[in-house]
């Protein structure tokens, strides 16, 4: 392909609007991000090629493999446009009914529709659907919609039409006060201006400057970069090549974890068409800028998502923190002045510079702009990905989007911004999603994991989980971080193993806040964050693991004993069929009996149990 100018962008997008458009004949859009493709979708996607193709539409229908679509509960996932049509639960030997009944025939396929959890009415419409209908893309404006390996369909949904006005149009100057006007905060956790950081690095001197994205998401519970990176890496692309023009630099790397392989792989290939298409590289659209990009793989460590740890790794040193300042902007990768903005940052950047900072800003809150995209899973009915403007509720992104929590059972909490973030009970959950309002009940915005619990969850295990993580992710470099999370860690387990005593409480308060006050860097400052909300909000769950020696939530394997109510128990015999140790006695249509000595205290008979018999 012959190097691009700004016409050649706009012949490219007239050239393909019928694909973008849904002109032209049916297309068919099959989710393919990881977690589609772990469900089967690829052999969804074979399936249906060769029905079509024993009905002779091979010509008429297109088909197109998509990045991830959001809703990954529903996988595999087909959408049918332009009619709407949204399938789910895709098995590869639905496709010959799918391809007579609703391609041949025009009826759609009743059993493969959503169902409502809350109002159980089949939807058909993916734009009907609550968990579509509540959100506003901008950051996934084309997650589900584009072919992600086609530059050419980026284009036509206006991609790199942002970058040619920045290179073409604009000065340094203005792109950074278009920045600042959005009012974008880093989406990375820290929630600090993107604008701002810009004008640092832009005012600091030095010819040589270096424009990072942070792709190493390592959150229990978070997808969101990777999400974005498999359905839409050209618009991170672009938003990295804004960046650079605006603080002058000409190369940039892609850090992302080496778990995520199916992102890198359609990253490799957005870069080299961006290349050979001259929108990366030497006088990028005849506008005399040059910039490269390369990707550099990590291995996976939780504390390189922190900003000087990544560049040391880059660096190919340990990737552990440095002290700030001086801060990246002033001397940041190899001693350069440097910017780093996550992905879902970068994926904004191109649309704010090309339809205005205003526009941007017109969405969110008075300190909290444009849009927020959420990794929404755990005990919540819709798991998938969800943006929504800044300032929605909890309640609302839970419920409305989320479809609530399953099995009937009642919601007690959500852990909101990962390991390091904080759990908001039911009486909070009409708190908007905003940076300080989060902050103010004791949790943080972070990357964007939402992790939803019921009422089954024990908060003091839940606690006990995250410090496990990081403690185990902390690089070890600063002694509160390195000692204190052990120590937090151990007087955890100790409550959740019925040894814990009255004055753990006071040592875990007072052990949090040295931490928070003293470690190096952000993942050790936020640490304790699990431990003080929990016990802000549920403190007497952990009084009564050690007053009583009980686990109110039955999740403490070690404060359990398994008996059998004989007047609830139906004599079904599911536990008994079910136990690994053996250790139930039952005779049919008898109730069953649990021999103590024999129990291994899985928690399987109670998991498998239906009737509440098991206690």
């Amino acid at each position: 392909m012959a190097r691009l100018t700004t016409d050649g962008l706009c012949k490219i997008k007239e050239d393909n609007q019928d694909h973008i458009q849904f002109q032209g004949g049916t297309h068919l859009l099959i989710c393919g991000g990881t977690g589609c493709h772990a469900t089967g979708s690829l052999a969804v996607k074979d399936a249906l090629i060769e029905a079509l193709a024993d009905n002779g539409l091979t010509e008429t229908i297109r088909v197109v493999e998509t990045g991830c679509n959001g809703f990954c509960a529903m996988g595999p996932i087909m959408v049918v446009q332009p009619e709407g049509v949204f399938y789910q639960k895709l098995g590869a030997e639905d496709m010959a009914e799918v391809v007579a009944s609703h391609l041949v025939n025009g009826k759609p396929v009743e059993r493969l529709l959503y169902k409502d959890p809350m109002t159980k009415k089949k939807i058909a419409k993916q734009d009907e659907i609550p968990f579509f209908a509540h959100q506003m893309p901008r950051a996934l404006r084309n997650k589900g919609v584009i072919d992600p390996e086609s530059i050419n369909e980026y284009i036509a949904r206006d991609g790199y039409f942002g970058a040619a006005k920045a290179l073409t149009e604009m000065t340094p100057e203005q792109i950074i006060g278009e920045m600042k006007a959005s009012g974008l905060r880093g989406r990375g956790g820290a929630g600090f201006p993107a604008g701002l950081k810009w004008d640092f690095a832009r005012q600091t001197p030095g010819e040589v400057k270096y424009v990072l994205c942070n792709a190493d998401e390592g959150d229990p519970g978070a997808f969101m970069d990777r999400s974005i990176l498999e359905a839409d890496p050209h618009a991170v692309i672009e938003g990295m090549i804004i960046a650079a023009r605006a603080i002058n630099a000409h190369l940039g790397y892609i850090y992302a974890r080496t778990e995520y392989p199916l992102a890198i792989r359609r990253l490799e290939i957005a870069i080299a068409q961006a290349k050979e298409c001259g929108l990366l590289g030497e006088d990028i659209l005849g506008s005399g800028f040059s910039f490269d990009v390369a990707i550099y793989q990590g291995a996976g460590a939780f504390v390189c998502g922190e900003e000087t740890a990544l560049m040391r790794s880059i660096e190919g040193r340990r990737g552990m923190p440095r002290p700030r300042p001086p801060f990246p902007a002033h001397k940041g990768l190899w001693e350069k002045p440097t910017i780093l903005n996550n992905v879902e940052t970068l994926a904004n950047v191109a649309q704010i510079i090309l339809n205005g900072g205003a526009w941007y800003a017109s969405v969110g809150t008075e300190s909290s702009k444009g849009t927020k995209v959420f990794a929404l899973s755990g005990d919540v009915n819709n798991i998938g990905l969800v943006e929504v403007p800044m300032g929605t509720m909890l309640r609302t992104l839970i419920y409305d989007i989320g479809g609530g929590v399953p099995n009937k059972k009642r919601f007690k909490a959500v852990q909101l911004g990962g390991p390091s973030g904080g759990c908001i009970p039911e009486q909070l959950l009409d708190t908007p999603v905003d940076y300080e309002a989060i902050a103010k009940v004791g949790a943080i915005m972070g990357s964007g994991g939402v992790i939803v619990m019921d009422e089954n969850t024990c908060m003091v295990d839940m606690a006990r989980f995250f410090m496990d993580f990081i403690q185990d992710e902390s690089c070890g470099k600063c002694t509160p971080c390195r000692e204190g999370t052990r120590r937090l860690l151990q007087i955890l387990e100790k409550i959740c193993e019925g040894r814990g005593v009255p004055e753990d409480i006071d040592t875990l308060e007072e052990l949090s806040a040295v931490i928070k006050e003293t470690a190096l860097c952000g993942l050790g400052q936020t640490a304790p964050n699990p431990v003080l909300s929990t016990l802000r909000y549920f403190r007497d769950e952990y009084l009564a693991h050690i007053h009583e020696k009980r686990c109110p939530a039955k999740r403490c394997v070690a404060l359990l004993k398994f008996e059998v109510d004989p007047d609830r128990c139906t004599g079904c015999g599911q536990c008994f069929r079910a136990c690994p140790a053996e250790a139930i006695e039952w005779e049919k249509k008898q109730p069953a009996r649990i021999v103590k000595d024999k129990c291994i205290q899985c928690m399987t008979c109670f998991e498998k149990c239906k009737f509440d018999a098991i206690f």
